[in-house]
């Protein structure tokens, strides 16, 4: 079974910069990748950024040149970096883990982001 264990988050005005990290932890972790996805109120969850083992990354286009995503392969752990918050950044944010079998998927608890003035 893995964990993902986040941390970071919290209120922010807007322009202002957060950053989140994930760690996965548990018996022979084998990741294809580790991502962020993002829910606001009466929202469906979605994407935000993700970074595959071999380094591609993908990102929403609402938060393209703001948002960085990095990691550690060796340390199971990816990190967000976000910078020029807006007040639509406001949202619960998780991380997302996946194996290398798509049905592997694990999940974070979630961390609020709330940017407000």
């Amino acid at each position: 079974q893995v964990q993902l264990v986040e941390s970071g988050g919290g209120s922010v005005q807007p322009g202002g910069s957060l950053s989140l990290s994930c760690t996965a932890s548990g018996s022979r972790i084998s990741l294809y990748a580790m991502g962020w996805y993002r829910q606001a109120p009466g929202k469906q969850r979605e994407l935000v950024a993700v970074k595959t083992s071999s380094l591609t990354t993908n990102y929403a286009d609402s938060v393209k040149g703001r948002f960085t995503i990095s990691g550690d392969n060796a340390k199971n752990t990816v990190y967000l970096q976000m910078r020029a918050l807006k007040p639509e950044d406001t949202a619960v944010y998780y991380c997302k883990a996946m194996g290398w079998d798509p049905s592997l998927v694990y999940w974070g608890q979630g961390t609020q982001v709330t940017v407000s003035s």
